[in-house]
């Protein structure tokens, strides 16, 4: 177990709480890799990466050969990185971000500086 410690919640009220904030991303990361696939690529990741069998253990257990288990590690990985990436309000991946790192607000469309072509300064008109 890890310390309790004391963070900041998202929004303007600028609240502070107390969590185990790496249990709760192990949970996190464990819940929606359980809703988001399906029972065999569920076995695989148990076996493989949950209790870190070698590919050789896994084939044994799941009574497949290597190459269709390779298939089945690649689209399980497509799968959850998908899942972690588009899981809302608050994306598993990239971590930082999960654990209120700082976040970089966009300028909306109608406020950004558009470059001038050319340079930072426009052509100058020469009179003749």
């Amino acid at each position: 177990m890890s310390r309790c410690t004391l963070g900041a919640l998202p929004g303007p009220r600028g609240r502070l709480a107390w969590g185990r904030q790496n249990e709760e991303y192990c949970a996190d990361f464990i819940l929606v890799s359980r809703r988001a696939l399906e029972p065999e690529l569920l076995r695989v990741f148990r076996f493989h990466f949950l209790l870190a069998a070698d590919w050789r253990l896994c084939c044994e257990w799941l009574h497949v050969d290597r190459g269709y288990f390779f298939h089945l590690v690649y689209a399980l990985e497509q799968k959850l990185g998908r899942a972690f990436r588009e899981t809302e309000p608050y994306a598993l991946y990239p971590v930082d971000e999960y654990f209120g790192g700082v976040r970089v607000e966009e300028t909306p469309a109608s406020t950004a500086r558009l470059p001038v072509a050319g340079g930072l300064r426009p052509p100058v008109k020469r009179v003749a």
